[in-house]
């Protein structure tokens, strides 16, 4: 199939095909006797995994690790097990991150919830902040 037929079917751009090709992520594709790209139906499903892979927050970069694992004849299931692992740890810590945000932003609208505009000395733009 020709670019744009993968590009609908896998719902996704022709630009964002050739850029995952430039990028490793797809093996060049195979070329028509007039030079066009000739994708097989395989490709569907490595596209699909890319973007699962990109939706559980993975990197590209990441993401083609997996892949050249793959296309070398191993399971990459550990490399995968390790890599959900760090991103848990890294959503933890975000969490960790928005609570103490969240916990710093409640006090100062605490101290905002009677507006004094006439306490802010002409130094300040506004004493809540």
């Amino acid at each position: 199939m020709r670019i744009g037929e993968l590009a609908d079917a896998a719902g996704t751009t022709a630009k964002t095909l050739r850029f995952y090709e430039d990028q490793g992520l797809l093996p060049p594709a195979g070329r028509t006797p007039s030079g066009y790209r000739n994708y097989t139906a395989e490709t569907i499903a490595r596209i699909d995994f890319i973007h699962r892979g990109q939706a559980a927050g993975l990197t590209l970069a990441q993401i083609q690790q997996i892949l050249h694992i793959r296309d070398h004849g191993q399971a990459p299931c550990s490399h995968v097990r390790d890599l959900l692992d760090a991103r848990l740890t890294d959503i933890d810590q975000q969490l960790r991150q928005l609570h103490d945000l969240r916990d710093t932003l409640a006090g100062l609208r605490d101290q905002a919830e009677t507006v004094e505009p006439d306490t802010c000395s002409s130094d300040q733009v506004c004493r809540y902040l």
